[in-house]
C-alpha cells in the first residue's frame, strides 16, 4: 500500500529522491527531512548546482570527457603528453586514472564497451573518432585501459583491428595486475597506477 504523506510536496520530494540509484524510500525520506532542516539559501545553492550541471555541462569535442568548455582542461593542457592516448570506457575511469597521478597523456572516452547482449555495437561508441584522432598524426601510443571483461576484451580486439594500419603507433594494454571482471573505477590507486606504468604491448 502506498504511503500517505501529510504534505503533497513532501511526498513528491521523496518520490524524486527515490528515483536516484541506490536510494530506497526510507533513505529518500531521511534526505528530504534533512533538506527541510537546512537553511533556504543552502537548498537553493544545491538546486542551482544541479540545474547548472544538467543544462551547462557539455562533453569535450576531442576526448568526450565531461567539460565546461568545448575542449576539456586535460586536452587543452600544454603540460600533457599529446603523443599518448589512453582509451577508457567512461568518465569515472578518467577520474580513477587521474587519481593515481601516474599518467600524463590524453584520454579518449568510448562511452561504453561493445556488448551485443545489451544491444551496444561499435557504431554506438566513440571508436571512429578515436581512429580519426590517430589518423591526424602525432600519436605514438594508444593505451587500451578497458575493464578485463569479455566485453572489454572484445572492444580491445575491435579497436586493434581498426588501428592495425597505423604501423608507427604502439598499441598497449594495462598490466594484468587487475583482477578479471574488475572495473577501473573500483581498483585501488596503487594497483591501477602500477598497471599503467607496467603496461604491455597488446596481443590479439
Amino acid at each position: 500500500m502506498e504511503q500517505q504523506y501529510s504534505s503533497a510536496l513532501l511526498g513528491k520530494a521523496v518520490d524524486e529522491f527515490a528515483k536516484l540509484p541506490g536510494i530506497g524510500r526510507k533513505t529518500a525520506m531521511r534526505l528530504v527531512l534533512h533538506t527541510l532542516r537546512l537553511d533556504a539559501d543552502k537548498v537553493d545553492g544545491f538546486c542551482n548546482a544541479l540545474s547548472r550541471l544538467r543544462h551547462e555541462v557539455t562533453y569535450c569535442t576531442v576526448c568526450h570527457n565531461i567539460s565546461d568548455t568545448e575542449v576539456c582542461s586535460i586536452c587543452s593542457n600544454p603540460q600533457r603528453d599529446g603523443r599518448l592516448i589512453c582509451v577508457v570506457e567512461n568518465i569515472q575511469d578518467v577520474m580513477a586514472i587521474e587519481a593515481t597521478m601516474q599518467y600524463k597523456g590524453l584520454y579518449h572516452v568510448l562511452g561504453g564497451v561493445i556488448s551485443p547482449m545489451d544491444g551496444v555495437g561499435p557504431s554506438d561508441l566513440e571508436i571512429q573518432s578515436l581512429v580519426d584522432r590517430v589518423e591526424e598524426g602525432g600519436i605514438d601510443e594508444v593505451i587500451l585501459a578497458l575493464s578485463s571483461t569479455m566485453e572489454g576484451d572484445t572492444t580491445n580486439f575491435f579497436i586493434s583491428r581498426k588501428l592495425a594500419r597505423f604501423d608507427d603507433v604502439k598499441l598497449t594494454v594495462l598490466a594484468r595486475g587487475l583482477s578479471v571482471n574488475n572495473e577501473l573505477q573500483y581498483t585501488d590507486e596503487a594497483t591501477l597506477g602500477r598497471s599503467i606504468i607496467n603496461r604491455v604491448p597488446f596481443r590479439c
